[in-house]
């Protein structure tokens, strides 16, 4: 037998012995209107769509697609649909068991069943970017002929993990993480539908949150949790699926906290007081909180980019540049391995040395242009690039410091209601220092009266 998972075989054994199966296969989708998330791959018209033949008249699906999207997201759900919805074979390899033996017999046995019964195969191909570039290869002229209706699946992003010719002959799909109103429908579903738990329990809403805490937007997840407590329940006599229950069974406690209420800036802000105060254990532990109970990872990362420039500013001047990397690294990669970017910049900012004058600076500065300190630019810091400017007195007798051997022109900058008004007053903690030495030495060369 072809090393496939969902054979004739196979596909009778779970029908007629569907408890048996594990309930995320149970729950699997059986068409495109069931998946849950996803809507920007399956609106009408979309490739998918007309992969499974849907529509009329309009072109053929794509004969190779590269899905690419973080686990328990759908991948192989969209595979296993698009079999059953074209009454196609359904042939699976994994990326990390096959080789390129396992392709040719099943390549192989795709041409025979196309010629002898007039029956297609989907070849659902896991984690593909696993495959060496010889393995990749071996796929080429299944796809090229049309032998195959290939689809990979990869977590890692294709244009570094797939060969050019195979990308070039594919259509590339990016699955998006699953929303917390995906994942709640999807374990409403499947506690009440006949397939999943029949309604043998109910789930109350404080264990619904906790387990889209845990699941952390993985499908797979989740519903692999909710079968475990469930059971664990209807084992102790219970109807009801417990929040202590489930929080016994996936041996991680439900941490209190409401991503829309006060749990959620109380700990935000005691997760910034305690890196301004350099308790960097205060501070892992709020940000252990935030990312348990399931916070945006982007959120965290906003507010750490902004406490480098509140609280350290330029007596570190690479705590902004590490923030903002981190914040990026974030955005790419997602939990759970985000959780160890964000304690990289959470130790380094705590340990910093910290200074607000930059924050002071430009509050005070701020404050006098609203009181309306502000007055008209000095004539000679004037646009003097235009016709006519030399006659209004624009840019006559500017000073250029380059010209000069210190760099440093004496003469005024501010407007005249402002001209001896000093906002930056550095402090001398870390690299500030060096920035105090040449704020006094700046002041002094410019003749400025400070104010």
């Amino acid at each position: 037998m072809e090393p496939d998972l969902f054979t004739a075989a196979a596909e009778e054994r779970q029908e007629k012995d569907p408890a048996g199966s594990p309930l995320a296969v149970r729950m699997r989708p059986r068409t495109l209107d069931e998946v849950m998330g996803q809507q920007h791959l399956l609106k009408p018209g979309s490739p998918l769509r007309r992969l499974v033949g849907e529509g009329s008249g309009g072109p053929a699906g794509p004969s190779s697609v590269i899905l690419w999207g973080p686990p328990g997201t759908g991948k192989t759900t969209l595979a296993y649909v698009v079999s059953k919805a074209t009454d196609k074979r359904f042939v699976e390899l994994s990326a990390i068991t096959a080789g390129v033996k396992e392709v040719r017999a099943v390549i192989d046995g795709a041409r025979r069943a196309t010629g002898g019964y007039g029956k297609e195969t989907v070849l659902f191909l896991d984690e593909i970017h696993r495959f060496s570039k010889a393995q990749q290869d071996s796929l080429l002229p299944a796809v090229e002929n049309r032998w195959v209706t290939l689809v990979a699946a990869t977590t890692e992003n294709p244009y570094f993990s797939v060969i050019s010719p195979l990308l070039s002959r594919s259509l590339l799909l990016t699955l998006e993480p699953l929303t917390d109103d995906d994942l709640r429908g999807l374990l409403r579903r499947a506690t009440a539908d006949e397939r999943g738990l029949g309604g043998a329990v109910t789930l109350p809403g404080e264990t619904e949150d906790h387990l889209l805490r845990i699941a952390g937007g993985d499908a797979r997840r989740a519903l692999t949790a909710l079968e475990a407590a469930a059971g664990a329940a209807l084992d102790k006599g219970e109807e009801t699926l417990t929040l202590a229950t489930l929080e016994e069974t996936v041996d991680r406690a439900a941490v209190t906290y409401d991503r829309d209420g006060d749990q959620h800036y109380d700990v935000a802000s005691a997760l910034i007081k305690s890196i301004r105060g350099s308790d960097v254990d205060a501070a892992l532990h709020y940000l252990a909180r935030m990312i348990e109970a399931g916070e945006d990872p982007r959120f965290i990362a906003r507010r750490l980019m902004i406490s480098a420039s509140e609280d350290i500013g330029l007596a570190d001047p690479n705590a902004l540049p590490l923030a903002v990397a981190a914040a990026q690294a974030v955005a790419m990669i997602g939990f759970p391995e985000a959780a160890l970017t964000l304690s990289h910049a959470t130790i380094a900012l705590a340990l910093a040395p910290k200074s607000n004058a930059a924050t002071t600076a430009i509050g005070a500065a701020m404050e006098d242009v609203r009181k309306g300190l502000a007055g008209p630019v000095p004539a000679h810091l004037r646009d003097g690039h235009y016709k006519g400017a030399a006659k209004l007195g624009h840019a006559q007798g500017y000073v250029y410091p380059h010209d000069l051997p210190e760099g440093i022109a004496e003469q005024q900058y501010a407007p005249d209601a402002l001209k001896d008004r000093a906002y930056y007053t550095p402090t001398r903690h870390g690299g500030e220092a060096r920035y105090a030495d040449a704020v006094e030495w700046t002041r002094n060369r410019l003749g400025r009266k400070r104010s």
